[in-house]
């Protein structure tokens, strides 16, 4: 089975730092080489995969301002669209242009949701809904207006975190920096529970960061790291006490979520979009409303198992479980396509 998988080329796949729909697009293509699929991955020229590499943008525009981001997804998509001819399965990680192509090839493609940025973007979701098998990554992240093929849970490499039994005395808040993600509430959740709290994650809105979280950051109990790459994010998740999720917003998914459980870390999360898919509540976590709710689960945190929370995302949200659930997308998607 010959496989092209499509990652968006805002930032390197896998990205050094922030990028999750980059980081969940090299997940497969690692998954996939390793279960011996000929893979192709169409992504930035200094991308890393043990499969085959396609690109037209040497680098990604989140790095390079100059970069006109329409003028190079353009090309990029284009390009990958004209390859079509050359696999048995097109995987699209890059929202919903890609499908405007579909109709152009007949070779079947998949397209993962990693969520809607708006309502207004899908009546592009619906018209091509024929064309592409839909695949989501929670069942809470669904909308009722569109048929899917399957809900296909993000996987992790599990090697990448290690495994603490013994964390620090400190929370962590992992993310960006957002409203939405509710940084400035996990600041009140540690400051009511009298708790350190170390803050990581890409800063988006500048004017929040700058007007609600700076004047409190003050490196004695509540510090920030920056944007963490891969080695520094595996330290402070595997040292930290608890994960803080408060979300505004009903996500998708949450990467941090279930990356926190593989170091055995269990996370208090505002009880919002999948957040029940992720945590078991009182076992790997706590689900909770308010900020005063969160901050009494702190002194609850020795109830959890920290084994059991690596057991859990392990079982769950592993590289291996998502690439056997794709294993099946495809094959479906080839048997039906057959038929046709």
């Amino acid at each position: 089975m010959k496989v092209a998988i499509l990652s968006p080329i805002v930032w390197r796949t896998p990205p050094r730092k922030y990028g999750p729909w980059e980081q969940v697009a090299s997940n497969i293509a690692e998954g996939l080489a390793a279960a011996g699929a000929d893979v192709t991955l169409f992504a930035t020229g200094d991308s890393v995969t043990a499969g085959k590499l396609e690109w037209v943008a040497a680098k990604p525009y989140g790095e390079n301002s100059e970069m006109d981001p329409k003028v190079w997804e353009c090309l990029h998509i284009g390009h990958f669209m004209e390859q079509a001819h050359r696999f048995d399965i097109l995987h699209n990680h890059y929202d919903f242009l890609p499908l405007t192509y579909s109709g152009l090839t007949k070779v079947p493609m998949v397209t993962t949701i990693h969520g809607f940025s708006s309502p207004k973007i899908l009546p592009v979701f619906k018209k091509y809904n024929s064309r592409s098998a839909y695949v989501s990554i929670s069942h809470s992240d669904r909308s009722p207006e569109l048929d899917y093929a399957a809900t296909v849970y993000n996987g992790i490499d599990a090697s990448q975190f290690t495994f603490s039994p013994a964390p620090g005395d400190y929370l962590l808040f992992f993310g960006r920096i957002h409203p939405e993600k509710g940084t400035l509430e996990a600041i009140e959740i540690a400051k009511a529970a009298g708790k350190k709290l170390i803050i990581s994650g890409l800063v988006q809105d500048w004017e929040y960061f700058n007007r609600k979280i700076r004047p409190l950051i003050n490196e004695q109990d509540v510090m920030y790291a920056g944007n963490s790459g891969p080695e520094e994010r595996n330290r402070l998740m595997s040292g930290a006490l608890a994960l803080l999720h408060p979300i505004l917003f009903n996500e998708p998914f949450g990467l941090s979520v279930a990356e926190a459980m593989l170091c055995g870390t269990p996370v208090i999360a505002f009880n919002r979009g999948s957040m029940p898919e992720l945590i078991r509540h009182k076992e790997t976590g706590f689900l909770v409303s308010n900020v005063e709710e969160a901050a009494q689960c702190i002194d609850r945190l020795s109830s959890i198992s920290r084994p059991r929370c690596r057991e859990w995302s392990e079982s769950m949200f592993s590289r291996e479980q998502m690439i056997k659930g794709y294993m099946e997308v495809y094959q479906a998607v080839l048997a039906a396509s057959s038929i046709t």
